[in-house]
């Protein structure tokens, strides 16, 4: 890719395509998928994720083809739930990870975001007096209520969240489907984070793990879309069931417009132009160093130091 411009925009792009049992090579600018089916060319340029599941290879060609569009990829466990991991983002510039790490080393900055992204979750806006504590136990009962109306609506019985990692097939059928989705929507959540050039880490709800933003943002699509989806799935009976949620998460969030959605979500969550992490010229050598930072020039000197014979 001569030009980063001519790469899809994240909201313009397929949302994720999850393979197993198959060879991933490079065909020209895309890649091509080797299966018992044959072989599936994939225009890698307009997708946002690639979940690589049990029994896949990738050749080094293919990943430098998805890395160069822009595209990332997650080795992931059987069915998609288990993230093992992941490649970087496309983007070289810094301005989302500082203004991310900025708002979250400040006690007061992290706690005015951590409000919004509660008030983000409701459909009327709340009485701005109301403690974290109190937005989170109302947080509460609107998941709660979530469940139990999608429970109502598709029929299956909800006996409430509970799943053991280590004996996945003995989980009822609507939890295996929920924890699919979400792997779904956490794998897509972290595509937008880290091709904005986000931390996926520095999470201001959640903390302590290397995808806490991923489960901050993600939190604020699970009523909408994978809920009721592992509902649906679950009262369908079709089976294989891991399989048709993933199906059906890719057709609810297309036909939602997520995509759209996340990058303006965050930038909104966390006060920033979404515009402005676009501008500016490509880079043309990925390698150059950045500017250099100066306590006098908030935006930076250009260049670097000078080592050659002339200074010696």
């Amino acid at each position: 890719m001569d030009d980063l411009h001519q790469l899809a925009r994240f909201d313009d792009r397929l949302s994720y395509l999850y393979l197993e049992h198959a060879r991933v090579e490079q065909a020209d600018k895309a890649i091509a998928v080797h299966d018992e089916g044959g072989v599936t060319d994939v225009p890698v340029a307009g997708l946002a994720l690639l979940m690589l599941g049990p029994g896949t290879t990738v050749t080094h060609a293919a990943v430098r083809a998805l890395a160069d569009n822009n595209c990332l990829i997650a080795w992931v466990g059987e069915a998609g739930v288990r993230l093992y991991a992941h490649s970087t983002g496309g983007t070289r510039r810094a301005a989302g990870i500082i203004r991310q790490a900025a708002l979250v080393s400040n006690e007061a900055t992290r706690l005015a975001v951590v409000k919004r992204m509660y008030l983000a979750r409701f459909a009327a806006p709340l009485d701005p007096s109301l403690s974290l504590q109190q937005i989170r136990g109302m947080e509460g009962i609107r998941v709660r209520e979530a469940y139990a109306a999608a429970s109502r609506a598709s029929g299956v019985a909800w006996q409430g969240r509970n799943y053991d990692r280590g004996s996945w097939a003995n989980a009822d059928p609507v939890n295996r489907a929920l924890s699919t989705a979400n792997a779904c929507l956490y794998g897509l959540v972290h595509a937008a984070i880290v091709s904005a050039g986000y931390s996926a880490a520095l999470g201001f709800i959640h903390t302590g793990k290397q995808l806490s933003f991923v489960y901050d943002i993600a939190d604020l699509y699970k009523v909408e879309f994978t809920i009721p989806v592992a509902f649906e799935v679950a009262a369908s009976g079709r089976g294989p069931l891991e399989r048709e949620t993933r199906l059906a998460c890719r057709d609810r969030f297309r036909s939602g417009r997520l995509l759209e959605r996340i990058l303006p979500d965050i930038a909104s969550l966390l006060d920033v132009d979404p515009a402005g992490e676009d501008a500016g010229p490509v880079d043309e050598d990925q390698a150059l160093p950045g500017r250099l930072w100066d306590p006098e020039h908030p935006d930076g000197l250009e260049g670097g130091q000078n080592y050659g014979a002339a200074d010696a």
